[in-house]
């Protein structure tokens, strides 16, 4: 385990902890990546309610609500379908926040317009959804590692700007 994100792991735990906030999970490209990487921390059962696995299109309809009109118009690797995710697995587990991740890992799957590496990740609290778009690079294990990397560093990122306002 890397050293840096093991304590970037702790970090989120501890903040969450602190301001007495539960967080969820909704993944597709990493199959689980996100929440196995948060429940590393001891104590995750404090702070981590659960996560859901969302990898088809109908995964993320029925579990989480994601509309497949919506997936239709958008497709499932977007703002919107990451956004929405976000959402629904946050309202679903009734968590104070979600993160979720979608995108294309490869090594095929892309197109001109989403290539391979293409990842959105979505943070949602209550009344507020914030995404980022990643155009990451290297082998499909290697997208899978950056994409649960910079869900951890947005998660952290959300944390301190929202308990910052508190």
């Amino acid at each position: 385990m890397d050293e840096v994100f093991m304590r970037l792991e702790k970090k989120i735990g501890r903040e969450l902890s602190r301001h007495s906030l539960r967080l969820c999970t909704a993944e597709s490209c990493t199959g689980g990546l996100v929440a196995g990487r948060i429940t590393n921390a001891s104590g995750a059962s404090g702070y981590f309610e659960g996560g859901f696995i969302t990898y088809s299109n109908t995964a993320k309809n029925r579990l989480i609500g994601v509309p497949e009109e919506l997936i239709g118009r958008y497709g499932a690797v977007s703002d919107e379908t990451a956004r929405r995710m976000a959402e629904g697995a946050r309202e679903k587990l009734d968590t104070d926040m979600s993160v979720a991740v979608t995108g294309i890992a490869g090594p095929t799957g892309g197109t001109p317009d989403k290539p391979v590496g293409t990842v959105y990740i979505a943070v949602a609290r209550k009344g507020r959804t914030s995404v980022r778009k990643f155009e990451f690079t290297g082998t499909r294990h290697g997208i899978r590692k950056q994409t649960a990397d910079e869900a951890l560093k947005f998660v952290l990122d959300e944390i301190e700007a929202w308990v910052g306002n508190k």
